[in-house]
């Protein structure tokens, strides 16, 4: 009896080995895939959040540029200076939106590519001025953060899409 309950007590681990490598534990194959997945779902979702946090403001710039101005606390004074605003932020911000939708459908890794350049260089941009002119506010500060992550971010997807193309 005794020898018998060892044989089941092997048998029961043995099937309970199969049991979670059947369910929980994933094939190289299968990770693969999931992982492909989830870096696709993370691009997309990095690409539309870059797109569409741009085209608000261009709207916003397009209808009301003192809005815009605002943010920043500048008082626009003049018609040239808001028709910049609805050309800097209204015009190019709508070429940059349309830019990146494209790029989601076409190209999503050069989408990425160039939402990693675009935030890149408005945070460094941001950097150069706290270091020029000295502290950012809230806002600047806010968004030299949120720009910087979405740049690493969109470095990080970059890197394991390239990663992930050689297995």
């Amino acid at each position: 009896m005794y020898t018998h309950g060892a044989f089941v007590l092997i048998n029961w681990r043995k099937e309970q080995q199969a049991f979670f490598e059947d369910t929980l534990i994933l094939s190289s194959g299968q990770q693969t895939s999931y992982m492909i997945r989830f870096i696709n779902f993370c691009g997309i979702f990095i690409i539309c959040l870059t797109a569409l946090g741009i085209l608000m403001v261009s709207v916003m710039a397009f209808s009301n540029p003192q809005a815009v101005m605002d943010l920043v606390q500048v008082k626009l004074s003049n018609n040239d200076a808001y028709s910049s605003i609805r050309g800097v932020y209204g015009g190019a911000g709508l070429t940059i939106s349309i830019t990146l939708v494209y790029l989601l459908f076409k190209n999503r890794l050069q989408g990425l590519a160039f939402v990693a350049i675009l935030c890149g260089f408005y945070s460094l941009s941001r950097i150069i001025t706290v270091f020029s002119e000295g502290a950012l506010g809230s806002f600047g500060t806010n968004w030299m953060v949120i720009e910087g992550v979405l740049c690493i971010t969109a470095l990080a997807l970059l890197v394991a899409n390239r990663r992930l193309s050689r297995v």
